[in-house]
């Protein structure tokens, strides 16, 4: 499998074996056609054709361009027993003479179809899941090092990865599909899995790719601005996110209270919900108070109010915002019934954590210091400049190099470029993921907002414009002394950037690694 393309569905080993009539019978309408062959069974479920195995039920849905009944005759030839598709699709599905099952609601209840195929309603999972604009993907992956720590078995799916049975599987999406999510439960329920970290998006609540898991803990980090190109404005894309804090999803929530979106969802939730905070608002149930910060991490006092209990630890990512993200997967792991003295255990010599592209520091002992980072929001990056001018070197500068990814809310990139003159000594611009979007023009609009902010408050302030990253990085180090500190935001954690419609593979942690070897700087 090639590293740009995500892994295919994680599927069970023991396959389920539902009739198809039953199928029909619960969830199609009058329009259904049903199957010649009585004893017809259902033993899997996609959305994409080209993932179709032998008995498969293909879900066609309508789509932004086309339906995707367009693609039942693939499905067929790929083994598919039968199309499940909305009234739209009944025709091009029933062309293939294959059973056509028919149910209008398709998108809304497939969880429930789902959930009845891979009978994952019955598993014993402890299920947690995060949301929020920044710190879901990194929440995750200390959430499951810390149960990791404690000896449960663990299931990850996260942005970076899917873990499933001891292997780290490339993701697609942030959330899986609603069928793959089934799918990849049973897979963990067969595997002894005792508890499972699911990210999840808004796009995952709004699109129902949750639906038909019950969530025992639901952790809320943060609302900033992103994603407004979906949503069009902050109230509206916060509408996207509270349901996840609500019964439909979950049992119980843990909620920060650093941004002021966090006290409305505490508020509008109909779910027991605690709260956290890491800026000192002591009306919380939970307070963290970072107590030191280096290059190895952060280390964090965590105060229970309603007891007193509490604890210190560390977790081995940097930023007093990673004591944040930690401190709240406690507060979930105990709110979620795991018991104080068994955390505590697990965390008193720290949260040994590693987060796919997240505050990656990639130089070695010698020359300055290069991190890499994923942060593609004005908040996220604001974090991590100041959590690296943190630890820097005294007298040295804080590089930065940054980009925008293109298709993607084009009205946060002028605050992202002056707030990353606001929190650095010299910038870089660069292309990111440019998607379908021409890069000189985003570079444009990212060059003009820093170049102004530059000259409104730091008069003399270096902004560079250089398209090709891996330039960019050799440009920085070629400047750069030894005192000084570089933090790229880039794809760290993929392989490949999207270029006019492409995944062209690239590395953004190898091209740092190479960079510095080729300046004389061994990396890490």
């Amino acid at each position: 499998m090639s590293l740009t393309q995500p892994a295919p569905p994680v599927r069970p080993r023991r396959r389920p074996a539902k009739a198809l009539a039953e199928l029909i019978e619960l969830f199609g309408d009058e329009r259904s056609i049903g199957s010649s062959n009585p004893d017809a069974v259902v033993s899997g479920i996609t959305l994409n054709s080209a993932t179709v195995e032998p008995g498969d039920v293909f879900v066609a849905l309508t789509g932004r361009l086309r339906h995707g009944a367009t693609f039942a005759a693939d499905a067929q030839a790929a083994g598919a027993v039968a199309i499940l598709t909305d009234g739209a699709g009944v025709e091009l599905a029933a062309a293939t003479g294959l059973p056509v099952v028919v149910h209008d609601e398709l998108r809304a209840d497939l969880g429930a179809i789902a959930a009845w195929l891979f009978d994952t309603a019955a598993s014993p999972i402890r299920f947690f899941g995060v949301t929020g604009t920044d710190g879901k993907t990194s929440m995750a992956h200390i959430l499951e090092a810390i149960l990791s720590q404690m000896g449960v078995p663990t299931g990850l799916s996260s942005t970076a990865e899917r873990h499933v049975d001891g292997q780290r599987l490339t993701s697609g999406l942030t959330t899986p599909e609603t069928v793959d999510l089934h799918s990849l439960i049973a897979r963990w329920t067969e595997g002894g899995v005792e508890a499972a970290v699911i990210e999840v998006s808004a796009q995952a609540i709004e699109r129902h790719r949750v639906d038909g898991v019950l969530f025992d803990v639901a952790g809320f980090t943060n609302l900033t601005h992103d994603h407004l190109d979906d949503y069009g404005d902050m109230a509206t894309y916060f509408e996207a996110k509270r349901p996840f804090l609500t019964s439909a999803h979950a049992r119980a929530g843990v909620v920060s209270l650093d941004t002021a979106w966090g006290r409305t969802i505490a508020e509008t939730a109909d779910i027991p919900v605690q709260t956290l905070s890491g800026e000192g608002d002591t009306s919380s149930d939970w307070v963290v108070e970072v107590t030191a910060e280096t290059i190895d991490g952060v280390a964090f006092t965590l105060t229970r109010a309603a007891d007193g209990w509490s604890l210190a630890s560390s977790v081995s990512v940097l930023g007093r915002h990673m004591a944040t993200n930690a401190a709240l997967a406690i507060a979930m792991l105990s709110v979620g019934g795991y018991a104080d003295e068994r955390i505590e255990d697990a965390v008193r010599g720290g949260i040994r954590v590693y987060v796919p592209g997240r505050a990656e520091l990639i130089s070695g002992d010698r020359g300055p210091m290069f991190w890499v980072d994923y942060g593609h929001s004005e908040n996220s990056m604001v974090k991590n400049l100041d959590a690296v001018r943190a630890v820097m070197r005294p007298g040295g500068r804080l590089i930065c190099i940054f980009g925008a990814a293109g298709n993607r809310d084009a009205l946060k990139r002028p605050f992202m470029a002056a707030s990353n003159v606001d929190h650095s000594d010299l910038v870089i611009i660069t292309d990111h993921h440019p998607n379908m979007e021409d890069p000189a023009a985003i570079r444009k609009t990212l060059r003009e907002a820093a170049q102004q902010r530059a000259d409104e408050t730091k008069p003399g302030f270096p902004v560079l414009e250089i398209a090709a990253p891996e330039e960019a990085m050799r440009h920085a180090i070629a400047i750069a002394t030894e005192d000084d500190t570089i933090l790229y935001f880039g794809p760290g954690h993929e392989h490949f950037r999207n270029i006019k419609g492409e995944r062209v593979p690239y590395g953004g942690v190898d091209e740092v690694r190479a960079a510095l070897r080729e300046a004389g700087w061994p990396p890490r």
